[in-house]
């Protein structure tokens, strides 16, 4: 083991010591890349140093979250598994008289904008409590805000068009702020919070988890207790989606879900499981 990788586990376990934020089970290659880049854009020597910096200053540990956390999305990523959300999971949300969602690992909100608009134009927000998690403060704000830079706009709405959009785009925002303000029926309608898969339990009994590009980051033992969480959140039959690259299979829930939509990592949860 080289003398760099010894000191990114020291690091994490610093981390998590200090702060409760637990790395140590997330893939070591991703973080090792995220660490190092985190060192030279934050003009330090060695990881030690690194270490040393974050450990005695709060504000130098928030800096090093925005790494360790990818803060990346936008809105509609990835459109048709938002329009298999449609054809093959809004019916049969429609048959719940209230609703809870959880979009698990928001970073800076685009997800649960797109879930928000999507519920809305299914006739669904106003019986559904949204659930917003993630473990970057700075993120969870940013998304409260509810604000996107203009010149992302367009991207977005080739997505929502994609994903089966009833209307159009720019009638949920208004631009504001140097960016685009998203409307607030959209933005009161979603409960954004702090919560880590690698630490923290089930906050919620609900009919659909939506976490999508964050298992990629993880281990297998914490790809499973995420899935843990899930699927003990999940009603009985209720429906997870995933990343583009993330799968169940060769997870140890695998026999838990049975695929909707496979291309589109869609599943629902067994009803014996």
């Amino acid at each position: 083991m080289s003398v760099a990788d010894i000191e990114i586990r020291l690091l994490v376990q610093a981390v998590y010591l200090r702060y409760g934020h637990d790395f140590r089970d997330y893939a070591f290659a991703s973080l090792r890349r995220r660490v190092l880049q985190a060192q030279q854009r934050m003009g330090l020597g060695s990881i030690s140093a690194l270490q040393e910096k974050v450990l005695h200053d709060p504000d130098e540990f928030a800096r090093l979250l925005q790494y360790l956390t990818v803060p990346v999305s936008e809105m509609f990523r990835d459109p048709a598994y938002f329009l298999a959300l449609r054809r093959q999971v809004v019916p049969v949300l429609r048959t719940y008289p209230s609703l809870k969602i959880w979009v698990a690992g928001c970073s800076t909100g685009e997800e649960p904008y797109s879930m928000a608009i999507l519920l809305l134009e299914e006739g669904l927000l106003e019986r559904t409590i949204l659930y917003a998690t993630d473990i970057n403060h700075a993120s969870l704000e940013k998304a409260r805000q509810g604000i996107f830079a203009l010149d992302h706009m367009q991207s977005f709405t080739r997505n929502y068009q994609r994903a089966g959009g009833l209307k159009s785009f720019s009638d949920y925002y208004t631009a504001a702020y140097g960016g685009a303000l998203f409307d607030r029926k959209l933005r009161d309608s979603i409960t954004f919070a702090d919560h880590s898969l690698a630490t923290d339990a089930v906050f919620a009994e609900t009919q659909l988890v939506s976490c999508r590009n964050v298992l990629i980051y993880f281990n297998r033992g914490l790809q499973d207790r995420a899935l843990g969480l899930f699927h003990e959140s999940l009603t009985r039959r209720g429906f997870l989606g995933l990343g583009s690259k993330e799968t169940l299979d060769f997870s140890a829930y695998a026999d838990r879900f049975e695929p909707v939509s496979r291309p589109d990592r869609l599943y629902r949860k067994r009803g014996d499981a």
